[in-house]
């Protein structure tokens, strides 16, 4: 059914997601009981999520901790990159080096980190002029040292930008660590990659939740690794 100017109604995942907002009846307590329903396996199924990513990698995210508590004692930083809202969590984890006072370990100094995201003019400037592939190797290779450290995060794990960031960050000796989901992907075949960590699922919007939740993890692991 086309809505209003013939334009196509709900896309059927939508519609798939919150049923009740379809359902073209008035009972506004059996709306709600099936909003509370949805909310509730929502809530079910990004804990269990967790839990499976906790039970497979927790040891995994405390080495990689350790690895990356000595980059930065060695006097190296962090790169942060990722598309659409795996920029805002690459960002988001930036500025959790960038301003630790109020962690888990307390009185910290801010650790460089950077979001590649951050300067607009030099991402528009790549992709006007090169391409889109490159807005992330090619700051890699400006910036990258080898005592530095590349995150990526992406839920699909297939950004053609990402890869070639961490084929980058390979060649110049980085510390790389892949947050994806699904399969991984194809950051699941890279070499250059030391340390991925995949969330199983396909639902994006449960891959993102737990990516943030792995993320801040491994930051307050890095810190406490320092700490010791």
């Amino acid at each position: 059914m086309s809505g209003a100017h013939g334009s196509p109604g709900p896309a059927a995942d939508v519609r798939s997601l919150y049923p009740f907002l379809y359902a073209g009846d008035s009972d506004v307590d059996g709306v709600l009981e099936q909003v509370r329903r949805s909310t509730v396996a929502k809530a079910r199924e990004i804990v269990e999520l967790r839990e499976r990513v906790l039970a497979r990698d927790g040891d995994r995210l405390l080495e990689c901790a350790g690895r990356m508590a000595a980059r930065f004692a060695a006097g190296g930083r962090l790169l942060a990159f990722g598309n659409g809202g795996s920029s805002t969590d690459a960002q988001d984890l930036a500025s959790l080096f960038l301003s630790p006072a109020d962690g888990p370990a307390g009185g910290y100094r801010p650790l460089p980190a950077i979001g590649l995201t951050n300067d607009i003019a030099v991402i528009t400037a790549l992709c006007n002029d090169v391409g889109f592939d490159v807005v992330f190797s090619r700051q890699i290779a400006a910036f990258g040292r080898a005592d530095d450290i590349a995150v990526g995060l992406s839920t699909s794990g297939n950004s053609a930008n990402l890869v070639r960031a961490f084929d980058e960050a390979g060649r110049r000796g980085l510390f790389a660590v892949g947050i994806a989901g699904y399969d991984g992907g194809k950051m699941a075949e890279l070499d250059s990659i030391d340390y991925l960590f995949v969330v199983p699922s396909t639902s994006v919007h449960r891959i993102q939740e737990a990516q943030t939740t792995l993320y801040h993890a491994l930051w307050e692991l890095t810190l406490a690794a320092l700490g010791r």
